[in-house]
């Protein structure tokens, strides 16, 4: 699994197993940190042309090969089933019927030497849906006692049951924008939020970006980099803050768009995972404004739930079940999403 995030590829080796319900088994766990030069190449993709993206795709397939085969030996891996890859989303469009994630290619396969499980979105888009987000169905099958799964990424996005149904939905930026910033002074984040924690909110800023139209619409709804890079960059830029000013108003931005969520329900718990969770000034602005149970799972599902998952959607395929949900996506139908390439010999 790569993220908007950029900090890297993360691996894990799971093992999953169904007896009425479904549990599952991190054996080992690790993230790749992308070079320098491979951050700019996914940073500036939402501007690259369709045949610029074409080879940036097989150059990024042939890369996540040698990271996966690295992952394999380093651990003395044997017993592989599958390899299921979500790659690296370049391009996510979906109300023009566009999606494009690059590592996803046939010869994957070829180079692993394993049977490959890849490109979850493609038909769902397809479908009408807005493929994303895909985590839910893990989050309704893996880690069904909590009443709301709250992913702080690159983007932060929950899900929880709504009647009979897992409703899911992207709430707003999250270390996409944080990130961007602190990079101004040398840091590839903020490190427990300790510079957001010296700042100072701009109030005219924050009410500005809590009034976003994306906040006023209903689900299902998806956010991506492109949408970033037109409402949200622009919008803080025209304020020429100090970056710990800037740091601190979106910080307060994110607390408050993801309280409106967790508070549509009272006395419940909330699985917080994703690098978000070691902002703490982030979670204790959070916690300021709900009163429900933000629970801090284990390490390797804070940092390795989207790997798990997308690990997951690839068992689902293989069994021809359903792992892509139209209640989550807005799709016509529930359907069995990816693309299954076989080693051949």
């Amino acid at each position: 699994m790569s993220g908007t995030s950029l900090d890297g590829i993360d691996l894990v080796y799971v093992k999953f197993h169904f007896d009425g319900v479904w549990n599952f088994e991190i054996i080992y766990s690790e993230t790749v940190s992308y070079d320098s030069q491979w951050v700019e190449t996914l940073k500036g993709l939402v501007s690259c042309s369709l045949e610029a993206l074409k080879e940036i795709d097989f150059l990024y397939t042939n890369y996540l090969s040698l990271k996966i085969k690295y992952f394999i030996n380093i651990h003395k891996i044997q017993d592989i089933d599958a390899i299921c890859s979500h790659g690296h989303t370049a391009l996510h469009q979906p109300q023009k019927g566009l999606t494009y994630q690059i590592g996803n290619m046939p010869h994957l396969a070829q180079l692993l030497e394993e049977t490959v499980v890849c490109d979850f979105r493609v038909q769902d888009v397809a479908l009408g849906g807005q493929g994303a987000p895909l985590v839910p169905i893990g989050d309704k099958l893996l880690f069904s006692e909590y009443d709301f799964c709250l992913n702080l990424g690159g983007f932060a996005n929950i899900s929880t049951e709504i009647g009979f149904e897992r409703i899911a939905y992207d709430i707003c930026p999250v270390n996409i924008v944080l990130n961007h910033y602190v990079k101004q002074l040398g840091f590839d984040y903020d490190d427990e939020g300790n510079i957001a924690s010296t700042g100072t909110v701009n109030n005219e800023l924050l009410k500005k970006l809590n009034n976003l139209e994306f906040y006023k619409a209903a689900y299902p709804k998806s956010l991506g980099l492109e949408w970033v890079d037109k409402n949200i960059f622009p919008l803080i830029n025209s304020f020429q803050l100090d970056v710990k000013d800037i740091l601190a108003t979106f910080v307060e931005h994110i607390a408050l768009q993801l309280a409106l969520e967790i508070n549509k329900k009272n006395d419940v718990s909330v699985l917080v995972t994703g690098g978000g969770v070691y902002n703490k000034y982030l979670v204790k602005r959070l916690q300021l404004y709900t009163k429900n149970n933000i629970v801090m799972p284990s390490k390797s599902i804070v940092e390795f739930k989207e790997a798990l998952i997308f690990g997951f959607l690839g068992v689902l395929r293989l069994g021809n079940q359903v792992n892509c949900l139209k209640s989550v996506t807005g799709a016509t139908k529930n359907h069995c999403s990816g693309k299954i390439f076989n080693f051949k010999k």
